[in-house]
């Protein structure tokens, strides 16, 4: 088959490795029909995931069509249509059990295009397949399924969550790609009393207000001053960094009131500073975390619904053979206007597995 290959620090292929095999009893064999890129992906080509070795398949969002299940699988069955989730589940693990799945230790977390090989290919082996792919609807399209992998959960859970949103909160979003849209999205669900968008892009911004935000102001445009002009100097109750950069995460906890959240959602490749000597007296709980999607069936409910506004999110589309086009796109957002992009190719009927162990 044919696969996107990391190379090394901004080395990619798109080429030819061997298909996957059932290697496990819980695995399922899906044909890729529609894949995106993460922004994690990038950090990962740019060298910022050291555990990312060269040879791996990279990519863990997609939407696909089961081919193959092991013994122990009992969810899903060959031709159904499924959403392959960023993270795997053991289900057994003390994290598993309590449901925080990112933290597997049983072979699970965040594993397809990190540890194992993951989605930007034509077919991909997903573990633990019963807690890690969900039966998807026929009522939701393939470009919006998509979201769900990664964007939504990791915004609602890492951010909206970890962040405790409340009714009447001010919440600023720093950072309105993918993943600070989706925040933009699933925060006001809890009826904050405004959403301010922080960006470089004016056109990621012109989309933040579309989606939802009730301000935007430009990152080089003292945003910090207008957060405190429209809180009348106390200053947001929620920040959540969105970037993966040490000054979006400083900008943060500049911007948040004593008592107030920052929630980092952020992929970061570099140390921030942590100004304890401004923050010690101020009450700020700061959080991290890796998505859970634990939150995904209640999404994937909402977006069937038709409550979960996501069409917007998608700019761009390629062929899944146009992989590399797709990169160079998604990498120069700024020039581009890329959000999402998604990738869909031919069909294909037949796929070599092996036996079971």
């Amino acid at each position: 088959m044919k696969a996107l290959v990391f190379q090394g620090p901004s080395r990619t292929s798109w080429r030819d490795v061997p298909d996957p095999g059932i290697k496990d009893a819980a695995d399922a064999i899906v044909r890729v029909d529609t894949a995106t890129i993460c922004g994690t992906d990038l950090h990962i080509v740019k060298g910022d995931v050291p555990e990312v070795v060269p040879g791996r398949v990279l990519g863990h969002e997609a939407v696909g069509t089961v081919v193959e299940i092991g013994g122990d699988v009992s969810t899903v069955s060959p031709g159904d249509r499924v959403l392959i989730s960023c993270i795997s589940a053991c289900g057994r693990c003390r994290f598993c059990r309590g449901a925080q799945y990112g933290q597997c230790r049983g072979g699970g977390g965040w594993v397809l295009g990190h540890t194992i090989d993951g989605t930007q290919a034509e077919y991909v082996r997903v573990p633990f397949a019963d807690l890690s792919v969900h039966p998807l609807p026929g009522a939701v399209d393939s470009d919006d399924a998509v979201l769900l992998a990664d964007i939504f959960p990791t915004s609602y859970e890492v951010g909206v969550l970890n962040g405790n949103v409340r009714p009447g909160d001010t919440v600023v979003v720093v950072g309105a790609g993918p993943i600070g849209l989706a925040a933009v999205i699933t925060a006001r669900l809890y009826s904050p009393e405004r959403i301010i968008a922080v960006d470089l892009a004016e056109s990621r911004l012109t989309t933040a207000r579309a989606l939802g935000a009730d301000a935007t102001v430009s990152a080089s445009e003292e945003p910090e001053r207008l957060v405190e002009d429209l809180t009348d100097g106390l200053g947001a109750d929620v920040a959540m960094e969105a970037v993966g950069i040490p000054e979006t995460f400083e900008m943060c906890t500049r911007m948040v009131r004593p008592g107030g959240r920052v929630a980092n959602i952020g992929v970061h490749g570099k140390p921030a500073v942590l100004h304890l000597e401004d923050l010690w007296i101020k009450d700020v709980t700061i959080t991290t975390g890796l998505v859970d999607t634990h939150s995904t069936p209640m999404l994937l409910g909402m977006m069937a619904a038709g409550r979960l506004p996501s069409a917007s999110l998608v700019t761009h589309r390629f062929e899944l053979g146009q992989m590399e086009e797709a990169y160079d796109i998604f990498s120069r957002a700024a020039e581009t206007g890329a959000l999402k992009v998604t990738l869909g190719g031919p069909q294909h009927n037949a796929v070599s597995v092996t036996d079971l162990p």
